[in-house]
């Protein structure tokens, strides 16, 4: 080795404990192993990781799977050694795989108006060499600082995007009802308005958990932030985690770009998990060890990204019967459900069905432009009587379509088409066996369905994706 290249060395070696901030991952790229190995040493104190590459021939390998957070690159190389366009070439290639990369070219000083032309066509600095070791240092610095104020405006991005979703709340979201059982819904919620805390929300399919995590939302210290919704019910279970943590680039067929998980972009706001019964075990994991370090890595990626968020969960199962048969983690339940709120049936609310009736007969008569005043106190006596299996949301869709199909201004009892129910069965005649009294179920939804899985999963009270594993489990 040149005496040179030992005294860079060794005057790198002094230098190891100068004082900066953590760097991320490096990639090194230049013809000359002396160089390659002389910034190896130098930079492995500061950085998460390094990798050094002598030609520039794997460059989308290493971007692809290493994925930088700083390229150092070399301007010219065996094919070219004078003009520097094969370190323009180099730089066109990065840019086109990662446009946020931030790539700093080394050249000689005879090249610096070179290097002038390549941060015009996108790279983020040069540093000449030799060079001087505070310069280096501080030019990676600076680098880093750029490649992290990237990535927040991206996140910053997608979160503009989720708070433009109107998060504030919609005519869907208005709560309607005068119950006892509702008021003490509202007074709970009203208690946590200076609260931080997880919350589970407990209730049947179609009762409204989805607003009431809104209301909670638009009342808690973390209103203004990102409110972000994931239903686990209605995505494929190998989907789960890239919607949760994310992914980088590459991470499996079709990871053409970085995507930040809805952890992430709900940090410093609200992350509404609905239906998280139907999260599977080994997910389950993974979703109490973020809850817990307060941080995740996307798929694809080893680096870690805090994240700050509120959980409010919900779920129409009985979770605590999960926990019992081993399909939740008890664990996850103590972090889940620091408060929990029960929203009780619609058949369980009284008169607050016709408060509703009316709301909603209001509501489909202007939009479709129909004189209806009201209902008469038969169709009211009708509404009453009924179960309601569906809830709220199958009260709402009856008066949709009794106010398109309807005439008159008044409502009546043969304008409305309610499912048949069955009669309730005394204690003593009830089947106790639980899976019996499961396939009963969904073999009756199926046949009041005809065969329709979604119409059959409102039936139940559970969403689509939990009736196909239940059809599985039961050979159906």
């Amino acid at each position: 080795m040149h005496v040179q290249h030992m005294n860079i060395i060794l005057t790198f070696v002094s230098i190891r404990y100068y004082t900066m901030e953590q760097l991320g991952k490096i990639l090194i790229i230049d013809d000359n192993e002396d160089v390659l190995f002389a910034l190896n040493l130098l930079l492995e104190p500061y950085a998460e990781k390094i990798k050094v590459a002598v030609t520039p021939d794997r460059i989308e390998h290493f971007m692809t799977t290493f994925q930088p957070d700083i390229v150092l690159l070399g301007m010219n190389f065996s094919r070219d050694a004078i003009s520097g366009q094969e370190g323009f070439e180099d730089l066109k290639q990065i840019l086109r795989i990662d446009p946020q990369a931030v790539v700093i070219f080394m050249t000689a000083y005879a090249d610096t108006d070179k290097a002038v032309r390549a941060i015009k066509a996108g790279a983020t600095d040069f540093i000449p060499k030799p060079w001087e070791k505070e310069k280096l240092l501080a030019t990676l610095s600076s680098g880093m600082k750029l490649r992290r104020s990237r990535n927040e405006i991206n996140l910053l991005k997608e979160q503009v995007e989720v708070l433009s979703n109107g998060v504030t709340g919609s005519a869907d979201e208005t709560i309607i009802g005068e119950s006892d059982a509702m008021k003490e819904v509202l007074s709970t919620v009203g208690k946590l308005r200076d609260a931080d805390a997880n919350i589970l929300i407990l209730g049947e399919n179609g009762t409204g958990k989805d607003v009431i995590a809104r209301l909670l939302y638009r009342n808690s210290p973390r209103f203004g932030r990102p409110f972000v919704t994931i239903d686990l019910g209605s995505i494929p279970e190998q989907l789960f985690e890239s919607e949760l943590f994310g992914y980088e680039k590459g991470a499996f067929t079709d990871a053409r770009k970085p995507k930040a998980g809805r952890m992430e972009v709900a940090t410093g706001g609200t992350l509404f998990l609905d239906e998280i019964g139907n999260l599977s075990l080994p997910m389950q994991t993974k979703l109490l060890t973020a809850i817990e370090k307060r941080q995740i890595s996307r798929l694809g990626s080893t680096q870690a990204v805090p994240i700050d968020v509120r959980l409010i969960c919900a779920t129409n199962a009985d979770i605590r019967r999960l926990v019992e048969e081993g399909s939740f983690r008890q664990d996850l339940l103590y972090r889940i459900n620091t408060i929990e709120l029960h929203i009780p049936p619609l058949r369980e609310r009284g008169n607050d069905i016709l408060l509703l009736a009316e709301y909603f007969l209001q509501r489909y008569a202007r939009k479709y432009q129909k004189e209806m005043r009201g209902l008469t106190r038969e169709a009211k006596s009708k509404l009453l009587k009924y179960a309601w299996p569906g809830n709220v949301r199958e009260l709402q869709h009856t008066m949709e379509r009794t106010v398109i199909l309807g005439d008159g201004s008044l409502l009546r009892p043969e304008n409305f088409v309610l499912q048949a129910t069955a009669p309730r069965l005394k204690k003593e005649e009830e089947v106790l066996n639980l899976e019996q009294l499961e396939r009963q179920a969904v073999e009756r939804a199926m046949r009041l369905s005809s065969g329709n899985v979604t119409r059959a999963a409102e039936y139940l009270g559970i969403t689509r994706f939990a009736l196909y594993r239940k059809l599985e489990k039961l050979g159906l």
